[in-house]
């Protein structure tokens, strides 16, 4: 007998309650799960749903290894038909049950889970001809990829720029995370600054909305949907297709880092490179003991000499340094003024005398800089993450009170600990995600690692953190928001959550879609 149907008979209580057991390791679970439908196995999709232990393991596991909460089947699509079928199904039912998507598995709080319900694989929609299909807009000129929900953005950048020498604008620092992913959430990096978030480069999408309806959407065309979908956290429907702007592709890439000892000097010049004509990418980051100059983001960037340098400097600041990484791309046509470039755009920045440290490399290797991290020993680690947006204002009393003294004073944080500024004009305010009411905001990425028996200790510096800025009045917003009371996520959308919710009322009325958010879990249709 398979074990690829959908369990519908007097086993699945027992069955349940195995799953419960074997797989849910940390945490509370929800309360007993709804049954799916007992028809669903009559349905053309049957095939494609997986019970067996193995797939609800995958299911039940994310990157931050921290949540662990089995569905009662997982679907693996071979067509957007079937991801139309799953969601009318549940719509058909007295009582729907929840449909979660996941991409490569690397949310850090279970955002995509679906315990009692379905998680669909996205993976499995992924890679093919179809997957990036490149064209010219015969109208403007200009190129695009029409890139599917479930592609990794590692084979959209190799698929454009090998076989057709372009690339998209905008890019997180970590490639192996799916579009619909990223796309759901904004998709941030230190290309930001200059063109936005990635919600901010995409031309037109394909949805299947928490109705069962696949609709295209665009700026011009069911624009409603459109922008509630980019940064909409999974809430109003599924990307199957997002169609992304391109340009033409740099070859290589200038690559600086700039070591600081002064805070104030630090931010003023990050300021003052995302408010000129240059760099094409700007980052800041906190070094100390537990966060090296090298770590899995770059770790080979700095000699052996230079890392030891930087740490002698170190010792000698307190055990706290910030670096600015600067990159300027170019090809053959302005190889022969890179370097002037270059020196034009650091001449009045203020860094330590002598730690200014360069690379030049092929552009593959600055933007596919970070290797996969889903690799098997990672599933014995958690990674409490937290990722902030703070509005400039208030960024000297977020140092004294955040990084000089809950971090400083800790000193326990494992991993890169980044802290940027963002334009606020390159983000769109139509769309769900939301940023700080200022011009410039800044975020803060604790990208923590740690071992099972450590988590506690992060957690409470998570929160402790948190509760800072509530007291001092920092109005900071969480990028990648977790959040457990409706009350928080109200605060969270602020003058938006009237318009989010009217949008889920609209898109997703009976609340199938992306529960593992907890943001419309204990609300109905008539609370809307």
């Amino acid at each position: 007998m398979t074990n690829n149907f959908l369990i519908s008979s007097p086993f699945l209580p027992l069955f349940t309650i195995l799953t419960y057991l074997l797989i849910s390791i940390h945490g509370e679970l929800n309360p007993w799960p709804p049954s799916i439908p007992t028809h669903i196995p009559s349905t053309p999709i049957s095939t494609r749903l997986h019970n067996d232990l193995s797939s609800l393991k995958t299911a039940s596991t994310d990157y931050g290894n921290l949540v662990h909460e089995p569905p009662l089947s997982v679907l693996r699509p071979s067509s957007i038909d079937d991801l139309v079928d799953l969601v009318r199904i549940s719509n058909n039912c007295s009582t729907p049950f929840p449909i979660s998507v996941r991409g490569h598995g690397h949310s850090v709080r279970g955002q995509a889970m679906a315990p009692g319900g379905v998680v669909v694989d996205m993976s499995a929609l992924a890679g093919g001809e179809e997957g990036v299909r490149v064209s010219r807009d015969p109208v403007l000129g200009f190129y695009y990829a029409d890139v599917g929900g479930g592609e990794l953005w590692m084979d959209v950048l190799r698929r454009t720029t090998e076989e057709h020498g372009l690339a998209p604008v905008s890019w997180t620092d970590y490639l192996y995370l799916t579009v619909g992913g990223t796309l759901s959430n904004g998709g941030v990096s230190g290309q930001s600054f200059l063109h936005g978030p990635q919600i901010s480069n995409v031309l037109e999408m394909d949805v299947v909305t928490g109705k069962g309806e696949l609709i295209t959407c665009s700026h011009q065309m069911n624009s409603e949907l459109f922008f509630a979908v980019l940064g909409g956290l999974g809430q109003f429907g599924i990307i199957v297709r997002a169609r992304i702007v391109l340009d033409k592709a740099p070859t290589r890439a200038k690559w600086v880092r700039m070591i600081y000892n002064d805070f104030s000097k630090f931010t003023r010049d990050q300021e003052h490179l995302i408010s000129i004509k240059g760099a094409n990418y700007v980052e800041g980051s906190l070094l100390t003991d537990k966060s090296p100059p090298n770590n899995w983001r770059s770790s080979s960037f700095y000699s052996s000499p230079n890392q030891s340098k930087i740490v002698t400097l170190l010792k000698n600041n307190q055990g706290i340094l910030y670096s600015i990484e600067l990159v300027k791309y170019y090809d053959d046509r302005t190889a022969h003024t890179i370097d002037q470039e270059i020196e034009m755009i650091i001449e009045n920045l203020s860094f330590v005398g002598g730690f200014i440290f360069k690379r030049d490399v092929p552009i593959m290797d600055f933007l596919a800089r970070v290797g996969n991290l889903e690799k098997p020993e990672a599933e014995a680690v958690a990674h409490p993450w937290l990722n902030l947006f703070v509005p400039r204002s208030k960024v000297a009393e977020f140092n004294t009170g955040v990084l000089m003294n809950i971090i400083g004073r800790h000193n326990q944080t494992t991993g890169p600990i980044l802290f940027y500024p963002f334009n606020r004009n390159k983000w769109d305010d139509r769309m769900s995600a939301v940023t700080p009411d200022e011009d410039i905001f800044y975020t803060l990425g604790l990208l923590h690692t740690c071992e099972p028996h450590e988590l506690g200790y992060f957690e409470d510096q998570n929160n402790e953190i948190i509760k800072f800025c509530e007291e001092a009045g920092i109005e900071i917003k969480q990028y990648l928001p977790h959040y457990k009371s409706r009350r928080d996520w109200m605060k969270h959308f602020g003058r938006k959550w009237k318009t989010f919710e009217e949008r889920k009322m609209k898109f997703d009325p009976r609340m199938i879609l992306s529960k593992g958010q907890n943001i419309f879990n204990h609300v109905t249709y008539s609370d809307i």
